[in-house]
């Protein structure tokens, strides 16, 4: 059985090594870059499985790279390490087609486990029936099931289930939930998504308010987490 590929583009070597060295040790194989011409060039010579991604990096930054990664037609999953804690760079590089982020310092199993979802979650894409918790999901006939009976969901409380079953384990911004799920609507605000997130999780998980499968990252959007 192959092992899956991870690419470290970081410019830190004291960083770069510890990754490499965990990574390895969790048995990936794993290949790394130190500037963000010599990341491109890998991520096009190697077609990693997975990409950690520095954004402070010399030449061509974190987001740039981001931005002609996606550019070229790659769906590769881009977890980005940052040092930067401000929502704007978060938010910048998840609107540029991040899948993740991890704030430094960070825990090492913290990013192992979120490699390893955004590894599962590109092997194994949504079927048409999604089950989390005691809810049951048919995405073709668009009903959800709880417990064994019928949920009643508004047209747009369907479209957003669907929208976060298809980024399972992805960080996603407001915006991108409203180009996803509203679209070319106008007169729509974020608000609008806090408001229908806030519905939806009601009738998905009455008992977890907090949110148990929908998770709100503050300042930054939402997380779908299945189990």
């Amino acid at each position: 059985m192959s092992r899956d590929k991870i690419l470290i583009i970081e410019d830190d070597p004291t960083m770069q090594e510890a990754l490499r060295d965990n990574f390895e040790f969790g048995g990936y194989a794993v290949h790394v870059a130190s500037d963000g011409r010599t990341g491109l060039n890998a991520v096009l010579a190697h077609q990693p499985d997975l990409i950690l991604l520095d954004i402070m990096l010399p030449g061509i930054n974190g987001f740039d790279l981001c931005r002609r990664i996606r550019s070229e037609g790659l769906t590769i999953p881009i977890i980005m390490l940052t040092a930067k804690s401000q929502e704007s760079d978060v938010i910048r590089g998840l609107e540029l087609g991040a899948d993740d982020y991890v704030t430094k310092p960070f825990s090492i199993d913290v990013l192992l486990a979120r490699a390893g979802a955004c590894l599962r979650r590109r092997r194994q894409p949504p079927g048409t029936e999604v089950v989390f918790g005691d809810c049951r999901f048919d995405r073709a006939a668009l009903k959800l099931f709880r417990g064994g009976r019928e949920v009643i969901l508004t047209p747009k409380e369907f479209r957003l289930l669907d929208y976060f079953v298809r980024n399972a384990g992805r960080v996603v911004t407001r915006q991108r939930i409203l180009d996803g799920v509203w679209g070319e609507e106008i007169i729509v605000t974020e608000r609008s998504v806090d408001r229908c997130v806030a519905t939806l999780r009601t009738k998905i998980e009455p008992e977890s308010p907090h949110g148990r499968f929908i998770k709100t990252l503050r300042d930054v959007g939402y997380r779908f987490d299945l189990p």
